[in-house]
């Protein structure tokens, strides 16, 4: 793993959701990686030396915010 400012230089066999695991100790965060990283989307396993943007992402703010379910579950 090597972070250079806000950009993070992928490994292979790395992937969105082990990244956010990794950087932000949770997988839920990964869509926020895909969202400022739309050119590696169509990747769902890298093969090393991409280099993924890091949003900056408040993840104690976020830990004290009250859970939704997800739209497909309401009703």
């Amino acid at each position: 793993m090597d972070m250079t400012g806000l950009q993070y230089v992928c490994a292979g066999g790395e992937t969105f959701d082990s990244i956010a695991r990794d950087l932000f100790d949770d997988e839920k965060y990964a869509a926020e990686l895909m969202c400022v990283n739309p050119e590696l989307c169509n990747l769902s396993v890298f093969t090393g030396g991409e280099e993924v943007l890091i949003p900056v992402i408040d993840t104690e703010a976020d830990e004290n915010q009250t859970p939704t379910k997800a739209p497909w579950k309401e009703g």
